[in-house]
């Protein structure tokens, strides 16, 4: 990996949960050497991509993201296409939804929208990584992508988020045929123990799975009849984007439902 690459990669070591990162855990983090991060981060801190806070010194996110952010969203609307999808689909269902992307290999959630039908739902954050193989999100995503990205997602350690969480790469793979096959993934439990989420992939113009649009409800709100609206505004949602971002929608055939994952 070069400089840049090398750079960029720390970037991934800031979250939601870890906003502001010290050297030394940059470099425990990362596995580099601290006087190597130290000359990486001044960098990135010259580019304006990073930013020290006083007075532990400490590193967050700088302001030059946000013009990348606003560059890129007014250049390739993402955003401002997914929001009014997802308010159709929260309508429908009364239940959380949400869009993530691939994206360098991750699965980032770039949107999401509630509805009000009910107290209680399932609260979402942007910007968080979702685990691919937790996840309904992460599943819909893999089962399309190519050979690459599932050699490499189903290679390494599959951490037990929840006891419901499956982590054996062999049973996986043959869940992720189902998944084409079917046209949606599902997932109880998996990421959080008392959520039930269905995703259904969105395709860009070549024919690449860029993301996935989700829908997230209390497992306990969930009866036979919710979750046929969920799979069934999940799929109609995911489709409606695919258009919107210029790609087409897959033929499938009669949905025959598989068994929650």
């Amino acid at each position: 990996m070069g400089t840049t690459g090398k750079a960029l990669e720390l970037l991934d070591l800031f979250t939601r949960v870890r906003p502001q990162v010290g050297l030394s855990d940059i470099a425990r983090l990362s596995g580099v050497n601290k006087a190597t991060c130290h000359r990486l981060m001044t960098e990135l801190q010259a580019y304006g991509l990073v930013e020290q806070v006083e007075p532990t010194r400490e590193y967050r996110i700088g302001p030059a993201v946000l013009r990348l952010a606003a560059l890129r969203e007014e250049t390739v609307p993402y955003k401002s296409i997914v929001q009014p999808v997802l308010a159709e689909v929260t309508e429908r269902t009364g239940e959380s939804a949400h869009v993530s992307m691939l994206v360098g290999g991750r699965v980032e959630l770039i949107s999401f929208a509630y509805a009000l039908r009910h107290g209680t739902r399932v609260i979402l954050h942007d910007a968080e990584t979702l685990p691919f193989h937790a996840t309904s999100s992460g599943l819909a995503i893999l089962a399309h992508a190519g050979p690459v990205l599932q050699k490499e997602v189903l290679g390494r350690p599959l951490p037990a988020l929840t006891p419901q969480t499956e982590t054996d790469p062999v049973r996986i793979r043959a869940r992720l045929e189902a998944i084409r096959v079917q046209g949606y993934a599902e997932s109880v439990g998996a990421f959080e123990h008392d959520v039930h989420s269905i995703a259904a992939p969105v395709f860009a113009s070549q024919g690449d799975c860029i993301a996935a649009l989700a829908i997230a409800a209390p497992a306990t709100r969930v009866t036979p009849e919710l979750r046929d609206e969920m799979i069934a505004a999940a799929l109609k949602g995911a489709d409606d984007l695919t258009l919107k971002w210029g790609g087409r929608p897959p033929e499938r055939a009669a949905l025959t439902p598989i068994a929650a994952y």
